[in-house]
């Protein structure tokens, strides 16, 4: 069984950020999302890695490497516009061959992996397999409509939803997958739509068995599931320290302080995690906070949130609720007269008090 990972698309509902970084490789917890899906795959035993890349080529390749890390072997499959899921299905049809596969997007995160899927798809011998979850806002995603625990309608983001049963971004595939997505045609926002293509097995007679996960997932493309994946990854870790920590501070509950980060005069109650080579200096660091690497947090409070590499915080009463990008500087001016002073990117959103 072979593996193909999606790593393309514009990560348009996480911009700024994904203007300048792959939205795959944002991290969480201080592991890039990207990385969580592949540990995944190659726990369930997987050595073949097809990964479709976009605009972003260069930055996933740099960063994934051939896979030898995780113990795989990785092949990049370009997709030269985001076309849709089913036409990624298409172009990897050279490596996929006739071997069944697992697809996943890679800004997915599932609660324990992916194993038992995988042995479920094979023990049911079935042609596709697709996981379902349930949703408060189902009309955000594909939509699985189920009789009798059979699937018998998919659409792709309808305005009246048959249900709130959503498609979780884990899909496995037998080869008549291929004849699927080079049947259908492209939807109305000009994509060949994953839902689409397993319509098409449904309706000519395949068997396509669903599997309701119970465990949490998170599809992260926004940025209230990207906290709440970081907040649910954070409550999984042991308190480790590799850094240094002074006398005058205190740790509460599970924090991972990396190597060659300092903690000096400040509070960081877990769950929580500063990164190598960060500085942390008369602070509190609250629960369900990711400070990336090289990061200077000084004279501030910071709670659920996540900050990334290379960046600065001096002198902020407070910051919550944040996504906070690379090589940005936060701080408290003392210029007078006393006004914001601000520059930012493309579809920022800046809240004032």
């Amino acid at each position: 069984m072979k593996a193909l990972v999606l790593s393309g698309g514009k990560g348009t509902r996480l911009r700024p950020i994904t203007h300048t970084s792959a939205k795959q490789l944002v991290p969480i917890a201080n592991k890039p999302i990207l990385f969580y899906g592949l540990e995944a795959i190659a726990e369930a035993g997987i050595k073949e890695v097809g990964i479709i890349v976009g605009d972003t080529k260069n930055e996933i390749k740099s960063a994934v490497g051939e896979g030898s890390r995780w113990g795989i072997k990785v092949t990049y499959i370009e997709q030269e516009a985001p076309l849709g899921l089913a036409h990624a299905v298409k172009i990897a049809q050279p490596f996929i061959g006739s071997d069944d596969f697992v697809m996943y997007l890679g800004d997915n995160l599932i609660k324990d992996g992916i194993t038992r899927f995988i042995t479920e798809f094979k023990a049911n011998s079935c042609n596709a397999q697709i996981l379902l979850a349930k949703v408060p806002h189902p009309e955000h995603f594909g939509v699985a409509e189920l009789q009798d625990s059979r699937v018998v309608r998919l659409e792709e983001k309808p305005k009246h939803p048959r249900s709130d049963l959503a498609l979780v971004g884990v899909y496995m595939f037998d080869s008549n997958i291929f004849n699927a997505v080079n049947s259908i045609k492209p939807s109305a926002r000009n994509e060949l739509e994953i839902t689409d293509a397993i319509q098409y097995l449904i309706d000519n007679n395949h068997t396509v068995h669903p599997h309701i996960v119970q465990g949490w997932w998170k599809d992260t493309g926004k940025l209230d599931d990207m906290l709440e994946a970081n907040r649910l990854i954070l409550e999984t870790q042991t308190e480790v320290i590799h850094g240094t920590v002074d006398a005058s501070s205190k740790i509460e509950g599970k924090v991972v302080i990396e190597k060659s980060a300092s903690v000096t005069n400040s509070t960081i109650r877990g769950p929580a995690i500063i990164g190598e080579n960060a500085k942390i200096i008369n602070s509190y660091i609250g629960p369900f906070t990711s400070v990336y690497f090289n990061v200077l947090i000084e004279n501030s409070e910071i709670e659920h949130s996540i900050v990334l590499e290379n960046s600065s915080i001096r002198d902020i009463k407070r910051i919550e609720d944040s996504l906070i990008g690379q090589n940005v500087q936060i701080e408290k001016t003392q210029k007078k007269p006393a006004a914001y002073r601000i520059m930012v990117g493309d579809s920022s959103k800046v809240e004032m008090i």
